[in-house]
């Protein structure tokens, strides 16, 4: 038995965080690794002791193995925490920290080299007879045995990276015209980020829920299963929502899944936190997709409902320990939902945002915990995953905790780039999820064609802007009372003569409102609003720096809001609406956009990876023309229009901006 003293974890943001908080607990002094994208992020600052490793990109930074192993042995460290994500689940990575005598909280090597290529361990896993999906995981991966085994199997079916995980190298196929270049693109992505570009292929099956079992094993041979987690609501292939236990399982069924799972583990000579993925189809059958060899993003809901902290056995595990517990001590009490927050807009793709963190505000009750890796003055950058947040609530039953989250998200604001708190509301209101009978496919059925955040904008227009001017004109009142001298609060808004108007002019979704405030209750606090035909009276509750309480034509509405200067204010209104609006009634600055079709611009920040044009190429409607790496995925720019590439305005490996011109189509 080797006691860990102090840890380095191999990781960012808020796994790094949440790995700290429970080494600290235990005694154990924590090591933060940073990039030079992260040199104010939280993690460092909360750490014990802190180790520069390398420029912002990954692959120069959190992927380089050899830059990890010098920090642990400059900080003094004994063990290393991968987290997840990263080097979590390299074999090679494993193999040298052993190497250099290090602790390893995780598998050995061997099992990590099986379990992390889909390939291998599903042909081990066939061996042991755990129930798999048919499919081809041959070691001949050329583009025209793939087609012929695709061929085979019938499709739907997945093209899928051998390596990693988190849906990159990816692809649902439905017909053979798309297999090509989704082979192609799972290749690219794959070897991208993961440096092997080996696939495999399953069939699909349609509409299935994603059931996962979270094992524990230490070096005794001992293997408990921590129950389950429901993992269906995902997109692209990206996990978003997640609960324990399965809305719909049975005794039964989690018993033969957890002995499947513990059979997995047993298959490898598994030892710490793992979990093994299946897929349950429509008739309780299920079948083993993987099993992910380090700690899960949505390992919180499995210690809401059990009481054990994992990371907590994890390090016990790794010092040698006995996990002392049997399957009958695992109990399950009450249902948790985690809702991951992502930087991206899911009105356009859900494409993944970056860019500066104005006001970061997040919720705080009983039931409610909050993994986040992110504060106010943060700067999302767009060479990591665009995962802020995790937020989690626990009840005694699902319908107590799925309320409980709304209302957490409703307390929940981020201002200053896009996020995807509106549609996690949407989602957990959806009547689809309300009665247990999300799968896999629930996100195109019921989100695809629905715009999230400007639906909500739209319904309730002249009454947001209505809050959002009287908040902004309370605290222009306030400001002005601060640097006069000796002016009382009572004489705000008053006048002997007659009653004030104030005007504001928002610009909002392209559209401009002039906004007139009045305030005929001399006592203060009440307001009527004209604007248009519309007139709204507001009467305010409360009102402090971030929140405000307010009756608003007869309804109580609370609502978040940052003001970032005299002009612009972020603001979050109960009922699922996060925008911002600009105050523009001293004058409008004219910004042109070329709407032409045959400008290419970039439709996020990221590198570009692949220019497969040059200039004077003749190119057709929906053609590659280049394809951009950003937040770990790779995406395809498609020609919109036939035509000649009259201008090339990038090169590889060049950063560049959102709506940056990338070139221009002459058709």
């Amino acid at each position: 038995m080797r006691k860990i003293s102090k840890l380095l974890i191999a990781n960012r943001g808020e796994i790094a965080l949440r790995i700290m908080r429970t080494a600290k607990e235990m005694g154990i002094q924590t090591v933060a690794v940073y990039s030079d994208a992260d040199v104010k992020a939280p993690h460092v600052r909360f750490a014990d002791d802190v180790v520069y490793i390398g420029l912002s990109a990954a692959d120069s930074s959190y992927l380089n193995p050899e830059k990890i192993i010098e920090a642990a042995k400059i900080s003094g460290s004994d063990s290393i925490h991968p987290g997840y994500g990263f080097l979590s689940e390299n074999a090679e990575f494993a193999r040298l920290v052993q190497e250099e005598d290090l602790i390893f909280v995780g598998p050995d090597h061997h099992a990590i080299n099986i379990m992390g290529d889909k390939a291998i361990s599903k042909r081990a896993m066939i061996d042991a007879g755990i129930p798999c999906l048919p499919g081809y995981q041959g070691s001949d991966q050329s583009d025209e045995i793939l087609i012929a085994e695709a061929k085979k199997i019938g499709f739907p079916l997945m093209v899928k990276a051998a390596a990693g995980g988190g849906g990159i190298g990816m692809r649902r196929i439905d017909c053979l015209s798309e297999l090509s270049n989704s082979i192609h693109m799972a290749r690219l992505e794959a070897k991208k980020t993961f440096g092997f570009d080996t696939l495999i292929l399953e069939r699909a099956i349609n509409r299935p829920r994603h059931v996962e079992i979270q094992i524990l094993a230490d070096s005794f041979g001992h293997i408990v299963h921590f129950a389950e987690r429901d993992c269906s609501v995902q997109r692209r292939h990206q996990k978003v929502i997640e609960e324990a236990p399965c809305p719909v399982m049975i005794p039964e069924l989690r018993a033969k899944m957890g002995n499947s799972a513990i059979g997995v583990a047993k298959a490898v000579n598994y030892i710490g936190a793992g979990t093994v993925e299946f897929l349950l189809d429509k008739e309780g059958t299920f079948y083993f997709l993987e099993m992910n060899t380090r700690l899960q993003v949505e390992h919180p809901v499995t210690e809401m409902i059990t009481g054990h902290d994992l990371v907590a056995l994890q390090l016990k595990i790794a010092q040698g320990e006995s996990l002392d517990l049997k399957q009958s001590d695992i109990k399950l009490q009450g249902h948790a939902i985690e809702v991951r927050l992502y930087a991206e807009d899911p009105d356009d793709d859900f494409l993944p945002c970056a860019g500066p963190v104005t006001k970061w505000i997040e919720p705080s009750f009983s039931g409610i915990r909050v993994d986040s890796g992110i504060e106010s003055g943060s700067v999302v950058t767009p060479f990591y995953d665009p995962m802020l947040a995790k937020i989690i609530a626990h009840g005694s039953c699902r319908e107590e905790a799925r309320r409980k989250l709304i209302k957490a998200l409703d307390n929940t604001a981020l201002f200053g780039i896009k996020t995807n708190r509106d549609f996690l509301i949407a989602a957990l209101k959806n009547e689809q999820f309300i009665n247990r009978k999300s799968t896999t496919g629930f996100i195109a059925e019921n989100f695809a064609k629905t715009p999230i955040q400007n639906k909500n904008i739209d319904e309730n227009i002249y009454t947001n802007c209505a809050i959002a001017a009287v908040i902004q004109h309370i605290s222009a009142m306030r400001h002005y009372q601060s640097v006069a001298s000796n002016m009382s609060s009572e004489l705000l808004d008053w006048s002997s003569v007659a009653v004030l108007q104030s005007l504001r002019c928002y610009e909002i979704n392209g559209r401009q409102l002039i906004i007139s405030i009045s305030s005929p209750d001399k006592a203060g606090g009440s307001y009527r609003v004209s604007l248009l035909e519309h007139e709204i009276n507001i009467t305010v509750l409360e009102i402090t720096t971030d929140r405000a309480k307010l009756i608003v034509n007869g309804r109580t509405v609370s609502a978040i809001f940052c003001i970032e200067d005299e002009k612009l204010i972020h603001i979050a209104i109960s009922g699922a609406t996060i925008f911002k609006l600009t105050n523009i009634i001293a004058g409008v600055e004219n910004i042109n956009i070329d709407a032409t079709a045959s400008i290419i611009r970039a439709p996020m920040h990221g590198v570009i990876i692949g220019i497969e044009v040059t200039e004077g190429d003749e190119v057709k409607k929906g053609q590659r023309l280049v394809v951009l790496e950003a937040m770990k995925m790779q995406h395809s720019i498609l020609a919109p229009i036939d035509g000649s590439v009259q201008t090339l305005n990038v090169k590889a490996d060049e950063q560049i901006a959102t709506d940056d011109i990338l070139l221009e189509i002459e058709n």
